[in-house]
Protein backbone atom coordinates (compact mmCIF):
# COMPACT_ATOMS: atom_id res chain seq x y z
CA UNK A 1 0.00 0.00 0.00
CA UNK A 2 1.31 3.42 -0.93
CA UNK A 3 1.93 5.54 2.19
CA UNK A 4 2.96 8.69 0.31
CA UNK A 5 0.72 11.72 0.84
CA UNK A 6 -1.03 13.05 -2.29
CA UNK A 7 0.59 15.98 -4.05
CA UNK A 8 -0.88 19.40 -3.18
CA UNK A 9 -3.34 20.90 -5.65
CA UNK A 10 -1.39 24.14 -5.83
CA UNK A 11 1.82 23.23 -7.69
CA UNK A 12 3.41 26.52 -6.69
CA UNK A 13 3.17 25.48 -3.05
CA UNK A 14 5.39 22.44 -3.67
CA UNK A 15 9.06 22.84 -2.67
CA UNK A 16 11.34 23.62 -5.61
CA UNK A 17 14.01 21.21 -4.39
CA UNK A 18 14.03 18.04 -2.33
CA UNK A 19 17.02 16.27 -0.81
CA UNK A 20 17.79 12.63 -1.42
CA UNK A 21 18.89 10.45 1.46
CA UNK A 22 22.62 10.16 1.90
CA UNK A 23 23.92 6.71 0.99
CA UNK A 24 26.92 4.77 2.19
CA UNK A 25 29.09 2.59 0.02
CA UNK A 26 32.30 0.62 0.45
CA UNK A 27 34.91 2.92 -1.05
CA UNK A 28 38.35 1.70 0.08
CA UNK A 29 39.26 -1.97 0.37
CA UNK A 30 41.33 -3.20 3.31
CA UNK A 31 44.67 -3.59 1.43
CA UNK A 32 44.40 0.00 0.13
CA UNK A 33 43.62 1.35 3.60
CA UNK A 34 46.43 -0.59 5.24
CA UNK A 35 49.05 0.45 2.69
CA UNK A 36 47.81 4.05 2.82
CA UNK A 37 48.48 4.32 6.56
CA UNK A 38 51.87 2.63 6.22
CA UNK A 39 52.72 5.28 3.62
CA UNK A 40 51.57 8.04 5.99
CA UNK A 41 53.91 6.75 8.69
CA UNK A 42 56.83 6.21 6.32
CA UNK A 43 56.53 9.55 4.52
CA UNK A 44 56.28 11.48 7.79
CA UNK A 45 59.41 9.89 9.24
CA UNK A 46 61.29 9.98 5.94
CA UNK A 47 60.61 13.68 5.51
CA UNK A 48 61.62 14.67 9.04
CA UNK A 49 64.65 12.37 9.24
CA UNK A 50 65.67 13.53 5.74
CA UNK A 51 65.71 17.11 6.97
CA UNK A 52 67.98 16.00 9.83
CA UNK A 53 70.40 14.56 7.27
CA UNK A 54 70.11 17.64 5.08
CA UNK A 55 70.98 19.88 8.05
CA UNK A 56 74.45 18.32 8.16
CA UNK A 57 75.15 20.11 4.87
CA UNK A 58 72.22 22.36 3.88
CA UNK A 59 73.17 22.99 0.27
CA UNK A 60 72.37 21.49 -3.13
CA UNK A 61 74.56 21.20 -6.23
CA UNK A 62 74.31 19.93 -9.78
CA UNK A 63 76.90 17.58 -11.21
CA UNK A 64 79.19 14.86 -9.97
CA UNK A 65 81.08 16.95 -7.42
CA UNK A 66 80.25 19.52 -4.74
CA UNK A 67 81.19 23.03 -5.80
CA UNK A 68 81.11 24.50 -2.31
CA UNK A 69 81.76 28.04 -3.52
CA UNK A 70 78.76 28.01 -5.86
CA UNK A 71 75.80 25.95 -4.58
CA UNK A 72 72.53 25.99 -6.46
CA UNK A 73 70.57 26.28 -3.21
CA UNK A 74 71.95 26.85 0.29
CA UNK A 75 70.56 27.57 3.74
CA UNK A 76 73.05 29.51 5.82
CA UNK A 77 73.37 31.78 8.84
CA UNK A 78 74.93 35.21 8.67
CA UNK A 79 75.72 37.81 11.31
CA UNK A 80 72.94 40.39 11.50
CA UNK A 81 73.91 44.07 11.26
CA UNK A 82 74.68 45.80 14.55
CA UNK A 83 75.57 42.60 16.36
CA UNK A 84 71.92 41.54 16.62
CA UNK A 85 72.83 37.86 16.39
CA UNK A 86 72.39 35.42 13.55
CA UNK A 87 69.96 35.76 10.70
CA UNK A 88 68.90 33.00 8.32
CA UNK A 89 69.60 33.41 4.63
CA UNK A 90 68.37 31.19 1.82
CA UNK A 91 70.34 31.50 -1.41
CA UNK A 92 68.76 30.31 -4.64
CA UNK A 93 70.71 30.65 -7.91
CA UNK A 94 72.80 33.48 -6.45
CA UNK A 95 69.86 35.43 -4.98
CA UNK A 96 69.63 35.84 -1.20
CA UNK A 97 66.39 35.81 0.79
CA UNK A 98 66.01 36.58 4.49
CA UNK A 99 64.44 33.50 6.10
CA UNK A 100 65.39 34.13 9.72
CA UNK A 101 63.64 31.96 12.26
CA UNK A 102 62.71 29.29 9.73
CA UNK A 103 65.54 28.47 7.32
CA UNK A 104 69.26 28.97 7.88
CA UNK A 105 68.95 30.14 11.47
CA UNK A 106 66.26 29.31 14.02
CA UNK A 107 65.86 29.56 17.75
CA UNK A 108 67.38 26.89 19.97
CA UNK A 109 66.15 25.64 23.34
CA UNK A 110 67.62 28.72 25.06
CA UNK A 111 65.82 31.11 22.73
CA UNK A 112 68.98 32.24 20.93
CA UNK A 113 69.32 31.89 17.17
CA UNK A 114 71.51 28.98 16.05
CA UNK A 115 72.83 28.09 12.60
CA UNK A 116 70.61 25.30 11.31
CA UNK A 117 69.18 24.59 7.87
CA UNK A 118 65.72 23.52 9.00
CA UNK A 119 64.29 24.24 12.48
CA UNK A 120 64.36 21.53 15.15
CA UNK A 121 60.56 21.08 15.15
CA UNK A 122 60.77 19.82 11.55
CA UNK A 123 63.44 17.17 12.21
CA UNK A 124 63.62 13.81 13.95
CA UNK A 125 65.04 12.06 15.91
CA UNK A 126 67.03 15.16 16.90
CA UNK A 127 67.95 18.57 15.59
CA UNK A 128 71.54 17.65 14.67
CA UNK A 129 71.68 13.86 15.26
CA UNK A 130 73.02 12.82 11.86
CA UNK A 131 73.92 9.19 12.56
CA UNK A 132 70.56 8.29 14.10
CA UNK A 133 68.74 10.29 11.45
CA UNK A 134 70.40 8.15 8.79
CA UNK A 135 69.39 4.93 10.59
CA UNK A 136 65.77 6.05 10.80
CA UNK A 137 65.78 7.24 7.19
CA UNK A 138 67.20 4.02 5.75
CA UNK A 139 64.93 1.72 7.78
CA UNK A 140 61.71 3.49 6.80
CA UNK A 141 62.93 3.96 3.24
CA UNK A 142 63.09 0.20 2.74
CA UNK A 143 59.71 -0.25 4.43
CA UNK A 144 58.36 2.41 2.08
CA UNK A 145 59.82 0.64 -0.97
CA UNK A 146 58.36 -2.75 0.02
CA UNK A 147 54.97 -1.17 0.70
CA UNK A 148 55.10 0.69 -2.62
CA UNK A 149 55.89 -2.46 -4.60
CA UNK A 150 53.06 -4.27 -2.81
CA UNK A 151 50.64 -1.44 -3.63
CA UNK A 152 51.53 -1.36 -7.34
CA UNK A 153 51.20 -5.15 -7.55
CA UNK A 154 47.81 -5.02 -5.81
CA UNK A 155 46.64 -2.12 -8.01
CA UNK A 156 47.51 -4.01 -11.19
CA UNK A 157 46.26 -7.49 -10.32
CA UNK A 158 43.10 -6.43 -8.42
CA UNK A 159 41.98 -4.06 -11.15
CA UNK A 160 42.27 -1.06 -8.80
CA UNK A 161 44.54 0.67 -11.33
CA UNK A 162 42.19 0.45 -14.31
CA UNK A 163 38.98 0.67 -12.28
CA UNK A 164 39.78 3.58 -9.97
CA UNK A 165 42.94 5.37 -11.09
CA UNK A 166 43.02 5.55 -14.88
CA UNK A 167 40.81 8.36 -16.24
CA UNK A 168 38.65 7.62 -19.26
CA UNK A 169 38.43 9.72 -22.43
CA UNK A 170 35.32 11.58 -21.31
CA UNK A 171 36.99 12.64 -18.08
CA UNK A 172 40.08 13.79 -19.90
CA UNK A 173 37.99 15.87 -22.30
CA UNK A 174 36.27 17.53 -19.32
CA UNK A 175 39.48 18.32 -17.45
CA UNK A 176 38.88 22.06 -17.89
CA UNK A 177 35.59 21.86 -16.03
CA UNK A 178 37.23 19.82 -13.27
CA UNK A 179 39.92 22.48 -12.86
CA UNK A 180 37.24 25.18 -12.63
CA UNK A 181 35.30 23.19 -10.03
CA UNK A 182 38.43 22.78 -7.91
CA UNK A 183 39.25 26.48 -8.11
CA UNK A 184 35.70 27.28 -6.99
CA UNK A 185 35.97 24.62 -4.22
CA UNK A 186 33.07 22.66 -5.71
CA UNK A 187 33.13 18.92 -5.10
CA UNK A 188 31.16 16.11 -6.75
CA UNK A 189 28.12 14.65 -5.05
CA UNK A 190 25.86 11.69 -5.60
CA UNK A 191 27.05 9.06 -8.06
CA UNK A 192 29.92 11.28 -9.24
CA UNK A 193 31.45 11.10 -5.74
CA UNK A 194 31.91 7.35 -6.06
CA UNK A 195 34.85 7.80 -8.42
CA UNK A 196 38.02 9.87 -8.23
CA UNK A 197 37.81 12.94 -10.43
CA UNK A 198 40.23 13.36 -13.32
CA UNK A 199 42.60 15.68 -11.41
CA UNK A 200 42.82 13.18 -8.56
CA UNK A 201 43.55 10.41 -11.04
CA UNK A 202 46.32 12.35 -12.75
CA UNK A 203 47.84 13.46 -9.44
CA UNK A 204 47.92 9.90 -8.10
CA UNK A 205 49.44 8.57 -11.33
CA UNK A 206 52.18 11.25 -11.32
CA UNK A 207 52.99 10.47 -7.69
CA UNK A 208 52.90 6.66 -8.01
CA UNK A 209 54.75 6.33 -11.31
CA UNK A 210 56.75 9.57 -11.32
CA UNK A 211 57.73 11.17 -8.02
CA UNK A 212 57.95 8.00 -5.94
CA UNK A 213 60.25 6.08 -8.33
CA UNK A 214 62.39 9.22 -8.75
CA UNK A 215 62.82 9.79 -5.02
CA UNK A 216 63.72 6.12 -4.53
CA UNK A 217 66.19 5.84 -7.42
CA UNK A 218 67.82 9.18 -6.56
CA UNK A 219 68.14 7.99 -2.97
CA UNK A 220 69.85 4.80 -4.10
CA UNK A 221 72.23 6.87 -6.22
CA UNK A 222 73.61 8.50 -3.08
CA UNK A 223 74.73 5.15 -1.70
CA UNK A 224 78.43 4.45 -2.46
CA UNK A 225 77.80 0.75 -1.86
CA UNK A 226 75.19 0.47 -4.62
CA UNK A 227 77.39 2.53 -6.92
CA UNK A 228 80.27 0.12 -6.29
CA UNK A 229 78.15 -2.96 -6.98
CA UNK A 230 76.62 -1.48 -10.14
CA UNK A 231 79.12 1.14 -11.35
CA UNK A 232 78.25 3.84 -13.84
CA UNK A 233 74.49 4.03 -13.46
CA UNK A 234 74.62 7.07 -11.16
CA UNK A 235 75.95 9.13 -14.08
CA UNK A 236 72.58 8.67 -15.77
CA UNK A 237 71.20 11.04 -13.14
CA UNK A 238 74.01 13.54 -13.66
CA UNK A 239 76.21 12.34 -10.81
CA UNK A 240 75.81 11.88 -7.07
CA UNK A 241 75.28 15.57 -6.32
CA UNK A 242 72.65 15.83 -9.04
CA UNK A 243 70.96 12.76 -7.59
CA UNK A 244 70.90 14.43 -4.17
CA UNK A 245 69.23 17.48 -5.71
CA UNK A 246 66.70 15.33 -7.58
CA UNK A 247 65.98 13.43 -4.36
CA UNK A 248 65.29 16.71 -2.54
CA UNK A 249 63.11 18.10 -5.35
CA UNK A 250 61.08 14.89 -5.61
CA UNK A 251 60.56 14.91 -1.84
CA UNK A 252 59.41 18.54 -2.10
CA UNK A 253 56.93 17.50 -4.78
CA UNK A 254 55.60 14.74 -2.51
CA UNK A 255 55.22 17.24 0.33
CA UNK A 256 53.28 19.60 -1.97
CA UNK A 257 50.99 16.71 -2.98
CA UNK A 258 50.38 15.80 0.68
CA UNK A 259 49.53 19.40 1.59
CA UNK A 260 47.05 19.73 -1.28
CA UNK A 261 45.62 16.31 -0.41
CA UNK A 262 45.08 17.34 3.23
CA UNK A 263 43.48 20.62 2.15
CA UNK A 264 41.03 18.76 -0.09
CA UNK A 265 40.22 16.28 2.68
CA UNK A 266 39.43 19.12 5.08
CA UNK A 267 37.20 21.17 2.77
CA UNK A 268 35.35 18.14 1.35
CA UNK A 269 34.37 16.68 4.73
CA UNK A 270 37.23 15.62 6.95
CA UNK A 271 35.24 13.17 9.10
CA UNK A 272 33.65 11.43 6.12
CA UNK A 273 36.99 11.16 4.30
CA UNK A 274 38.89 9.99 7.39
CA UNK A 275 36.25 7.42 8.29
CA UNK A 276 36.33 5.99 4.79
CA UNK A 277 40.09 5.48 5.01
CA UNK A 278 39.73 3.78 8.42
CA UNK A 279 36.60 1.66 7.95
CA UNK A 280 36.27 1.69 4.16
CA UNK A 281 32.72 3.10 4.25
CA UNK A 282 32.05 6.49 2.65
CA UNK A 283 28.80 8.44 2.84
CA UNK A 284 27.80 10.04 -0.43
CA UNK A 285 27.21 13.77 -0.02
CA UNK A 286 23.50 14.62 -0.05
CA UNK A 287 22.34 15.85 -3.43
CA UNK A 288 19.38 17.99 -4.41
CA UNK A 289 16.91 17.21 -7.14
CA UNK A 290 14.76 19.77 -8.89
CA UNK A 291 11.32 18.54 -7.88
CA UNK A 292 9.55 20.61 -10.50
CA UNK A 293 11.60 18.95 -13.28
CA UNK A 294 10.98 15.52 -11.77
CA UNK A 295 7.23 16.28 -11.66
CA UNK A 296 7.32 17.31 -15.31
CA UNK A 297 8.78 13.93 -16.25
CA UNK A 298 6.10 11.93 -14.40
Amino acid sequence: MDNLAPAPRNASAAPAFSATAARRFYRHRLPVRLMHWINVLCLTILLMSGLTIFNAHPALYWGRDSTFADPWVSLMAMQAPGGAGLKGVTRIAGHNFDTSGVLGASRGSDGAAVARGFPSWATIPGAQWLSMGRHWHFFFAWLFVVNGVAYVAYAVFSGHLTRDLLPNRTELRNIGRSIKDHLLLRHPSGEAAKRYNVLQNLAYLVVIFGLLPLVIVAGWAMSPRLDAVFPGWVDLLGGRQSARTLHFLAATGLLAFVLVHLFEVIISGVWNQLRSMVTGWYTLPTTTIDASKQAGKS
